[in-house]
């Protein structure tokens, strides 16, 4: 929807006749980047921070903690090796998951 909006201002004749020569092109470049603009601000900045936060977060990770996986299962860590963690749901249960499952850890 935002592109087909900039591509209607790019067909808005230039204000002043033929003494304006390439004024259209120019405001077509500068809504077109302020476009981009307001879409690095209102979507790509906001996922990069928390990207950043969840790799925090697990790089935090050690035994005891509580944590929460993607797939809703609560448990805490028994042990972790590299890339994998296991987790104790319940007394004599113990499951392993990738640690980028784990998407939150609780208090």
């Amino acid at each position: 929807m935002l592109l087909s909006f900039a591509n209607l201002l790019a067909f808005v004749p230039p204000q002043g006749g033929a003494q304006s020569g390439g004024g259209g092109a120019i405001v077509t470049l500068i809504m077109l980047v302020s476009i981009f603009l307001i879409m690095y601000l209102l979507m790509i900045r906001p996922a990069q921070k928390r990207q950043k936060e969840q790799q925090k977060m697990l790089d935090s990770l050690k035994k005891g903690d509580r944590v929460i996986t993607s797939a809703g299962i609560h448990g805490t860590i028994v042990d972790m090796d590299g890339s994998t963690i296991t987790l104790q749901v319940s007394d004599g249960c113990k499951i392993q998951f990738e640690k980028v499952a784990v998407v939150a850890k609780k208090q």
